[in-house]
């Protein structure tokens, strides 16, 4: 065996122990690292045996003293989510005292372990954590069987699932693969880890029989990994289908898909196999040579770990790659660094003759890709089961680690010591500022310089002579208050106890007062309590003296405020001199984990580094995103969200983000051009089969058409309505087929403006009295556009003139829409009014194209005819809601919000009330939601499933709607109430059909994406005369008014 391979088998025995210490922690959820080991001891290595220790009621918990220091590194690469602590059944009772059993369960333990490695080549320790996985799976089988879901469904519109120019390919969710597609997103957008992917061949000796179970697993799943990466880059499809992939994922779980995957725990078995598959490589290619695995290179690096065991000092060097981190305690990552890199008392590492024990880790070789493992799980021993930390951690997009590089160990050191003697005297200034903002020995505490400054004020006040009671005047008291002769005054005697005091509130004075002063004070009552006798000598004395105490403690105040910034800026910048910051890594990627510790789901950031923005891979999804929304979605403390593993590349590999060039004309290869021809020719493939899917489906439709076609030329043709022709681009919202579409309502408004124009003017000739007319009726308009009228009278309803004259239409649009209105074909019913209707027509024959320009004519009534169903969309679904028929009402109310939102983009009066539809939605969501929670408490199979169909088809596609705008915090908050509604089922007992159900559909609930799916179609209006509108309007807008807002 090779020095290489010695140092490899090291590192995995290393890690493997580190395995065995955090299962063990989890399942158990023992934090001692001494008990875990003295378990870990006894039961010689075997898991189940250790679980058994130390779940046992009688299991003995080692002294401090007793316990041995563990003298390696404990930070490592791997962590499993907690998976439950029954063993097998068939493990030998160890509860009781007979030593027999031990022995006879280790030697058990050891004899097939060893049969196992030499029929598998799998170790002993890789089997232990495989039984553990077991036993909790088929602890929790009953309750998380499932069949394979798929959370994201195909269109069948091939042009909905196509590629965008370049645009980066998604990975389809195939039932719970969240974690899968945001691990291989962030490692495929690596583009040397890409590469080495691509152009991994499997060695020739292995082609034709593995060797072992390792080469019979990571062979294929290379294969699958390779062809998943090809469609990455030339694929025509939107995104892809990982399947394949993920079934031998599965297999090698063997969770029988009973629950999402942890993504440390993917990343660390697929960091594994992808190890093992190029160490095959590598052996098959070394010719003599050590050999060099691509994968070690790239992830795995080197720590020293310096420390100190009673008095004893050890050095011993690890292999690392995900490095774990907690986050309890920890306000940003440089502190979590902190924390991780020093255990125990460090103070003795530097003495000789001490008792305590501690240890540092300092890296020695950083690998180009550093991961980042965020513990964000704890287990809680009193409800039996983990939960998640939703604390803020703050990390920077460049992150600088010099001052954890052995190289510089002794200037850490000394920055260390300085930062926490800073710290110390940080304490001491922030203590003795306290006691100047919180002056006082009681439970109510004021800044000093105020309470100096209320002394001032009340010796500075005009002395009274009397007592405050004494100068009310209560000649005249009103019945039922207490005169103020039965009070006797202070000054005099002393004061009678409490219980002979008759109570004297507030409203009593106010009684006094009211007739006199309409409840102000009377101009003889000093408005502040006032010293009764000082002296100008005292005055003076007193004044000076606060004066000069009160500048004193505001000089004191501003030297300590200006001495603790100081001192935090230099915490700050101790470590920003040139010499401690050159070692900078990016951050690279993201992942990310919204909901429970036993449910969520999960999603990626990845730096585009070529196009220098960051973008948001969730599923078949990938946008744009901004550092601001990663913020918010990833530090956590907000929602449910937070970031659950960082992945930073060292910013001066830049191999590690290069392009790759054609060696012989130096241009750079993108796309298809990257691929070996053998990837090459299956995506070629693939994307044959897509286009072949997009020209069956154009052949279908146009064979629809075509049958349309056919259909409408047999149907025969009903006779027109009216013999007047529909122009085109008409306005629709009114009733008749003319050219501005008339109503009744607006056809007695013209009469009446025709009659009255009439009766006022002596000219009345057809011209004359159709100016008149105009000019009535838009001075009629223009009072009804000005009035403000409460929200049942909404004049906007009444004309298309006064929502015009509301949003500043154009002159020239106002006047051709009152032209249009007077030549209406149904003004002709008399004599007087077809003459005017002549005129009018013929004005509108003389306005050149020029004049009027007819595509804005156009849009303003057409944003009137969006105005006009917004309105009616809004009147169905309040009148549904207030029937309380909430499934038929959130659609209406859906369309209402998002087509008002559009009208109110382009101005205040374009659009109804936001907040009275967005809360009305939300209303409605929320009563649907506590409806479908109460039928799958039912429990019965029909209605739960009634249940979870509102769910997936009502509530769940509507959720982004309202994440989409960051500052609807109700919407948020009403978000975050729906779904605590169904996390809160989590720890309880429950059908396994149910449980099932349960896990199923969660996911999609927790989803966080912001991307708004299809709906269905809008639902179908009625048609409503103008007068009808109002009338319904008017009368759903009063009910509301006296209904309660609810919070509204």
């Amino acid at each position: 065996m090779t020095v290489e391979q010695n140092v490899l088998q090291q590192s995995k025995s290393q890690k493997h122990q580190q395995t065995f210490l955090n299962q063990l922690r989890e399942i158990t959820g023992i934090n001692d690292i001494q008990v875990l080991q003295q378990a870990l001891k006894d039961s010689n290595g075997n898991l189940e045996l250790a679980v058994t220790f130390l779940t046992a009621k009688n299991a003995k918990v080692p002294q401090q003293e007793e316990a041995t220091y563990y003298q390696t590194a404990l930070p490592g690469n791997d962590r499993y989510i907690s998976v439950g602590s029954q063993a097998d059944t068939n493990v030998i009772d160890l509860t009781g005292d007979d030593k027999d059993d031990l022995q006879r369960a280790i030697a058990l333990s050891l004899e097939e372990s060893n049969r196992a490695f030499r029929e598998t080549g799998i170790t002993d320790e890789e089997q232990a954590i495989s039984r553990v996985l077991e036993a909790s799976i088929a602890e929790n089988k009953a309750s998380l069987k499932r069949t394979h879901p798929e959370v994201w469904s195909d269109s069948p519109n091939p042009y909905d699932r196509k590629r965008q120019d370049s645009c980066p390919v998604g990975l389809k969710n195939v039932g719970n693969t969240c974690w899968f597609s945001a691990v291989i997103q962030s490692l495929f957008n690596l583009l040397e880890f890409r590469r080495l992917v691509l152009n991994y061949n499997p060695p020739a000796s292995a082609q034709d029989l593995p060797r072992n179970q390792k080469e019979h697993r990571n062979l294929p799943f290379m294969r699958e990994l390779r062809y998943l990466f090809a469609l990455l880059v030339g694929s025509k499809r939107k995104y892809v289908d990982p399947s394949r992939a993920v079934e031998i994922l599965k297999d090698a779980f063997k969770s029988n898909d009973s629950q999402q995957q942890d993504v440390s725990e993917f990343t660390h078995k697929l960091l594994d196999w992808l190890e093992d598959a190029f160490q095959i490589k590598a052996e098959e290619e070394r010719d003599g040579e050590k050999p060099k695995n691509p994968m070690v290179e790239l992830f795995y690096g080197r720590f020293l770990a310096v420390g100190v065991l009673e008095g004893k000092k050890f050095e011993n060097t690890e292999m690392f790659g995900q490095y774990p981190l907690q986050v309890n305690g920890f306000k940003d990552l440089h502190e979590c660094l902190e924390a991780a890199m020093i255990e125990g008392e460090i103070e003795s590492l530097h003495s000789e003759n001490s008792g305590k024990s501690g240890q540092e880790h300092w890296f020695t070789e950083l690998p180009p890709v550093l991961t980042f493992e965020l513990s964000r799980f704890e287990f809680n021993q009193a409800l039996g089961r983990p939960e998640k930390i939703h604390n803020k951690l703050e990390f920077p997009p460049i992150l600088y680690l010099d001052r954890y590089m052995h190289k510089n160990r002794e200037i850490t050191r000394i920055k260390r010591d300085e930062i926490k003697r800073l710290k110390e005297y940080l304490t001491v200034l922030q203590q003795r500022l306290e006691r100047y903002l919180s002056y006082g020995s009681g439970p109510k505490r004021f800044p000093l310089v105020d309470v100096l400054q209320y002394a001032l004020e009340f010796a500075s006040s005009k002395p009274v002579c009397t007592s405050p009671i004494d100068d009310i005047d209560a000649s005249a008291p009103p019945s039922g208050t207490v005169t103020a002769q039965t009070i006797p005054s202070t000054t005099e005697q002393q004061g009678p106890s409490s219980s002979e005091i008759p109570s004297t509130s507030p409203v009593q004075r106010s009684v006094i007062h009211k007739p006199f002063t309409q409840s102000r004070i009377p101009p003889d009552l000093p408005m502040h309590p006032a010293p009764r006798h000082i002296t100008e000598e005292e005055l003076s004395v007193l004044e000076g003296c606060l004066h000069r105490w009160r500048t004193e403690v505001e000089n004191d105040t501003r030297d300590l405020q200006e001495s603790i910034s100081r001192i935090h800026r230099t915490i700050e910048l101790m470590y920003s001199d040139k010499s401690m910051v050159q070692v900078p890594y990016r951050l690279h990627a993201v992942l990310v984990h919204e909901g429970q510790a036993n449910a969520g789901h999960y999603w990626a950031y990845i730096y585009d580094h070529h196009q220098r923005r960051w973008m948001k891979y969730n599923d078949i999804s990938v946008t744009k995103s901004t550092w601001e929304e990663l913020e918010r979605d990833s530090f956590g403390g907000y929602r449910n969200a937070s970031a659950y593993c960082l992945m930073y590349i060292n910013d001066k590999e830049q191999f590690l983000i290069q392009e790759e060039f054609n060696k012989e004309t130096g241009q750079m290869l993108l796309g298809m051009d990257t691929l070996p021809p053998d990837l090459k020719d299956y995506v070629k493939e693939d994307n044959k089969r897509f286009e072949k899917e997009l020209e069956e489906w154009d052949a279908e439709l146009a064979q629809k058409v075509q049958q349309e076609k056919l259909l409408a030329s047999q149907t025969p043709r009903m006779p027109a309505p009216s013999s007047a022709p529909v122009q085109a681009g008409e306005p629709e919202y009114l009733e008749q087929p003319s050219r501005t579409d008339l109503s009744k309502h607006l056809k007695e408004d013209s009469v009446r403006a025709i009659t009255k124009a009439l009766a006022e003017q002596e000219d009345r000739s057809p011209e004359t009295v159709m100016q008149m007319a105009i000019k009535l009726e838009y001075a009629r308009l223009l009072k009804l556009a000005q009035d403000d009228p409460p929200p049942e009278c909404d004049y906007r309803l009444h004309h298309a003139i006064v929502y015009f004259m509301q949003n500043e239409a154009p002159k020239k649009i106002i006047e051709r829409t009152l032209l249009e209105q007077f030549g209406d074909h149904n003004l002709s019913f008399d004599e007087r009014c077809r003459n005017i209707m002549k005129v009018a027509q013929a004005k509108l024959e003389m306005i050149k194209p020029d004049e009027v320009n007819m595509e804005e004519y156009e849009r303003w009534h057409q944003e009137y005819r969006n105005y006009r169903e917004t309105t009616m969309y809004l009147m169905v679904g309040l009148e549904l809601f207030q029937k309380k028929s909430y499934m038929e009402a959130l659609l209406y109310l859906i369309y209402a919000y998002q087509n008002n939102k559009e009208l109110l983009s382009r101005g205040l009066y374009r659009g109804h009330d936001e907040e009275l539809i967005s809360h009305y939605r939300r209303e409605c969501l929320l009563k649907l939601n506590e409806h479908a929670a109460a039928l799958f408490e039912s429990g019965d199979d029909q209605e739960v499933n009634n249940g979870l169909i509102i769910m997936n088809e009502l509530i769940v596609p509507c959720l982004p709607l309202l994440l989409v705008d960051e500052t609807e915090e109700k919407d948020i908050a009403a978000v975050e109430d729906m779904r605590n509604r169904w996390c809160s089922y989590l720890g309880q007992e429950m059908e396994p059909n149910l449980q099932e159900k349960l896990t199923d559909f969660l996911p999609k609930l927790l989803d966080c994406s912001t991307e708004i799916k299809g709906f269905n179609d809008p639902p179908k209006l009625p048609s409503y005369s103008t007068h009808e509108l109002c009338e319904r309007f008017a009368r759903i807008m009063l009910s509301l008014s006296r209904t309660p807002a609810d919070g509204r």
